[in-house]
C-alpha cells in the first residue's frame, strides 16, 4: 500500500500524476520542535512525518512532504490570521523568494529524502490586491500565505516569474517524485 502522510488536498491531486491509488493518513507532528537550517527544514519535517506513519505501517510505502517559503533568512509557514497573511504578502511583494519542498519516501527497503527548490519573483502588490486576496480565505493553510494556483490568474497577478517546478510551489515536486516511480509501482 502507498500512504500519503498529508491532509493537503493540493498534494492529493498532484500525487495522482505519479501514482493512481494511495491512502491518506495525515501525520500530525509538532513542527515547531524541529531544529534545522533553513535549507534543511522542510526535509527534516518531511522525515519526521514519514517516521511517524512508517512506525505503524512498516510494510507500506510512506510519502511525506513539507513546503516552506523562504525570503532571505525568514521562513514563512502558514499564516496564523488574516493580518499575518497580509504581513507575509507585503514582505513578498516585489521580492524574489524560494519555495522549498522536502519529501521523504520510506518503504521496507528504502529511505529517500530530498529537497526541491523553486525560485518565485512577485510583482509589486498593492494593498487593495492583498486585501482582496486575503478576504477570499485562500491564504489559510498555505505556506507564504499564497497558492500559486490561485494567484496566477489575471485577477491576482502576483507572480512575475517562476524558475523551477510550479508543482513544487503548489506543494508536491512531482517531477522529482517521478524519478522514484518504480518504488511507487512496486508498492501498489
Amino acid at each position: 500500500m502507498i500512504i500519503l502522510a498529508s491532509k493537503s488536498p493540493r498534494r492529493h491531486e498532484l500525487l495522482k500524476k505519479v501514482v493512481d491509488k494511495f491512502e491518506i493518513i495525515p501525520a500530525n507532528i509538532n513542527e515547531d520542535e524541529i531544529e534545522a537550517s533553513t535549507n534543511e527544514l522542510a526535509m527534516k519535517i518531511s522525515q519526521m512525518k514519514a517516521y511517524k506513519i512508517a512506525a505503524t505501517h512498516p510494510n507500506d510505502l510512506v510519502l511525506a512532504v513539507d513546503t516552506i517559503v523562504v525570503l532571505g533568512d525568514t521562513v514563512f509557514g502558514q499564516p496564523e490570521s488574516p493580518e499575518h497573511a497580509k504581513w507575509m504578502l507585503h514582505q513578498l511583494s516585489g521580492q524574489t523568494h524560494h519555495v522549498i519542498s522536502g519529501f521523504t519516501i520510506i518503504d521496507p527497503d528504502h529511505e529517500i529524502s530530498r529537497s526541491v527548490v523553486t525560485t518565485v519573483t512577485f510583482n509589486e502588490l498593492s494593498d487593495k490586491m492583498i486585501d482582496a486576496y486575503v478576504a477570499t480565505g485562500e491564504p489559510q493553510g498555505k505556506s507564504g500565505s499564497y497558492g500559486i494556483q490561485d494567484i496566477r490568474s489575471k485577477k491576482y497577478n502576483f507572480v512575475k516569474s517562476v524558475d523551477g517546478s510550479v508543482d513544487n510551489v503548489v506543494g508536491l515536486p512531482t517531477e522529482e517524485l517521478l524519478k522514484f516511480k518504480h518504488l511507487f509501482e512496486k508498492n501498489r
